[in-house]
């Protein structure tokens, strides 16, 4: 079985070539046809003999997703659902949306979820697999070749957990990274997570330059464990100190995630709650207008209500704002057009 190219950085390809009988430098050749020409096959590759092309056709492969369906937002997101192409027919997705500093793309590290959070349109479909690092980087190169955009900021907010892929989305973030390829410093990449403790202190640890994101959604067990179940396992106390590891190790500020849902965690005590939990912590709040989702309890809060709770968390000294809202018509939110496709 041929072996996906773009699971390789620059280091790893280099020592790939070298296996093949070729020299180092060959590599870096390819990885500019792959990741600054966008080539979709090693016949593309001019500037490499015959016989190198032959040999990369016979051992690898580009790894390149078909689009199985898009849709674009009359605000300009879009959304895609991509084949990758391994022969069982699975399907993930990812999101392009354009801001006024440029293009995102969210993308997706799992083929399903093992999370299990209750308001979340992945919830209920069957867990597959990791994504490769390659697999995760092909989103981004498919989306950039289908649209003729250069997407310079990566959110992994799509579907899966990424920390419950670690070691791929680390391999994936040093292939965006890498100035001879794709050229996405860290800065701009936000790494999601729903709270996988050890996984945090071991990010901490590396000392990375990328945005750290965690969902709360509430300041209190009781509530949190409900929406997810994740809490039961590492509950807030556990994360809460993880996350100030996290702070005092890089300096860098959290983003904590808080979607609101209507009578479940949007009140003024819930608000109350929250600063007394990130009281002095480097943090800020990202508030985001719940989703809802066929066979789901949880509704959208109000927008007075959701007003009402930014203003009291900034009126405390917590930087929140609210998530402008993006692809609502397209079914943009995590998880809900593959769900919609599985199901015919």
């Amino acid at each position: 079985m041929r072996k996906n190219i773009k699971n390789y950085d620059l280091d790893n390809l280099k020592e790939e070539l070298k296996s093949l009988g070729e020299k180092s430098f060959r590599a870096e050749q390819i990885f500019k046809w792959i990741y600054q020409d966008k080539v979709q096959s090693f016949d593309e590759m001019t500037n490499l003999s015959l016989e190198l092309r032959k040999k990369l056709e016979e051992n690898y492969s580009l790894g390149i997703f078909k689009i199985v369906k898009k849709l674009e937002s009359v605000d300009g997101t879009k959304k895609y659902l991509f084949d990758v192409q391994d022969g069982q027919g699975n399907l993930i997705e990812s999101v392009l949306m354009q801001y006024h500093h440029g293009y995102t793309i969210c993308v997706s590290s799992q083929i399903g979820c093992k999370m299990g959070c209750k308001f979340c349109a992945s919830t209920g479909i069957e867990f597959f697999r990791n994504l490769e690092a390659g697999e995760i980087v092909e989103q981004l190169l498919a989306i950039e070749r289908d649209s003729n955009v250069k997407i310079s900021n990566i959110v992994f907010m799509g579907i899966g957990e990424p920390l419950d892929n670690y070691d791929n989305v680390m391999e994936s973030i040093k292939i965006f990274n890498n100035p001879k390829g794709l050229n996405i410093g860290a800065r701009h990449i936000s790494i999601s997570t729903s709270g996988i403790v050890p996984k945090i202190y071991e990010l901490a640890d590396k000392q990375m330059q990328c945005t750290l994101s965690v969902s709360l959604h509430s300041s209190n067990n009781k509530t949190r464990s409900a929406m997810m179940p994740i809490n039961n396992v590492y509950p807030i106390e556990e994360l809460i100190k993880a996350c100030k590891y996290y702070i005092n190790k890089t300096n860098k500020r959290i983003s904590f995630e808080y979607a609101l849902a209507k009578d479940n965690n949007d009140n003024l005590e819930d608000a109350k709650e929250l600063v007394k939990l990130l009281h002095g912590m480097l943090a800020h709040v990202n508030l985001i207008p719940i989703n809802k989702i066929e066979g789901g309890k949880y509704t959208k809060s109000t927008n007075e209500n959701i007003i009402k709770f930014r203003d009291y968390l900034n009126k405390c000294g917590i930087v929140a704002t609210i998530r402008r809202e993006l692809g609502t018509d397209i079914s943009a939110a995590c998880g809900q057009l593959r769900r919609q496709n599985i199901k015919g």
